[in-house]
């Protein structure tokens, strides 16, 4: 059977994507995609890019691949950060081509459900949300506004948001699968459910398989950049 299989955010960690392709025993059938941030802060962003290729990824645009693409595009790296520079150096001009095609959402109509980077504002159609959104929102602040959660540290997560007002029968609201936030265990809430567990931070790496509800993961052979909120263990497999 064709499995649509949702992978989190990889962050350069290229042996971790082997490891996880190896357990999920990817067959040539099964649809592939990444939420985004598949580059960047780990070890080998250019060949996590040449097994995504490989493998036939669909991919979501991050903002990780957001920020170096315009960066790269309009010659302006005021944006950037100290670790882009050796992402930027390292990929090559195909390793770009590949990341060009990512798009802001990737909607799976047949199970009501849509793969996107960050996430939405609950009281707007998700379809018209601009990347500013998508890519980054993390909470939502007093404001209403997407924010991240170093901004408003006490604001509520976007899913906890998008949970009051989702129901299974309201097509205007898919179940959202998505990254960008990482967290120790998988963040499973009524409507959606986030799948960056911080691999790069020694945490694990995350697949969803849609039709069967599972997440399935391996974890991280060390702490590639140090966070507060990690390393954290946890089961392998839910």
């Amino acid at each position: 059977m064709e499995r649509t299989i949702v992978i989190g955010d990889v962050h350069g960690c290229a042996d971790e994507l082997g490891d996880l392709l190896d357990r999920l025993q990817v067959k040539d059938r099964d649809r592939i995609i990444q939420v985004g941030d598949l580059i960047n802060r780990g070890p080998d962003s250019s060949r996590c890019v040449r097994m995504a290729q490989a493998h036939g990824f669909e991919m979501v645009l991050g903002n990780h691949e957001l920020r170096l693409l315009k960066a790269r595009q309009s010659g302006d790296i005021s944006a950037l950060k100290a670790y882009d520079y050796g992402t930027l150096a390292e990929l090559t001009d195909g390793d770009w081509a590949f990341l060009q095609q990512a798009r802001p959402y990737c909607h799976l109509a047949q199970y009501q459900a849509v793969v996107v980077h960050g996430g939405f504002l609950p009281n707007q159609a998700w379809q018209s949300q601009s990347l500013e959104v998508t890519a980054r929102i993390q909470v939502i602040d007093a404001d209403g506004q997407a924010a991240k959660r170093s901004q408003a540290p006490e604001a509520p997560a976007w899913a906890c948001e998008w949970a009051k007002v989702w129901t299974e029968t309201d097509a205007s609201r898919p179940f959202v699968i998505y990254g960008h936030t990482p967290r120790p265990e998988v963040f499973h809430q009524k409507g959606s459910i986030g799948i960056d567990t911080g691999c790069v931070y020694g945490g694990h790496l995350t697949a969803f398989v849609v039709e069967e509800a599972r997440c399935i993961q391996v974890p991280a052979r060390c702490a590639y950049v140090a966070s507060k909120r990690f390393p954290s263990s946890g089961p392998s497999v839910y």
